[in-house]
């Protein structure tokens, strides 16, 4: 399999990681679009929640339980924005499940 994100959970390409549990790997984005934005992928390979299975809801419950520990650690708990892109017309542009946590800076509506 030839996927970015899978080949930073195995360490094959480095990354700034913040964080890293039996289940996640979070590490800062190389283009960040805040003054605070990281990436929290699950080490399991998953395309994107439209091929989530039922089995990756814990996995996906375990995720929403420490982006409130990153943001508290990244100095950003007063306010983020958590993103998730979908598919091509959604933005999604790797392959493997990932949510971005972006803070520090007032976030817009609509997101565009």
């Amino acid at each position: 399999m030839d996927c970015l994100f899978c080949s930073i959970v195995d360490k094959v390409i480095p990354s700034n990681i913040i964080y890293e549990d039996d289940l996640l790997l979070s590490f800062t984005d190389i283009n960040p679009q805040a003054p605070i934005h990281f990436l929290i992928i699950p080490k399991k390979h998953i395309k994107s929640l439209d091929t989530m299975e039922n089995d990756d809801l814990e996995l996906i419950s375990h995720i929403f339980k420490v982006i409130p520990k990153l943001a508290k650690q990244q100095g950003i708990e007063g306010g983020y924005r958590v993103v998730n892109n979908c598919g091509k017309n959604g933005g999604q542009t790797v392959d493997h499940l990932h949510f971005h946590v972006l803070g520090n800076r007032e976030m817009l509506w609509p997101p565009g």
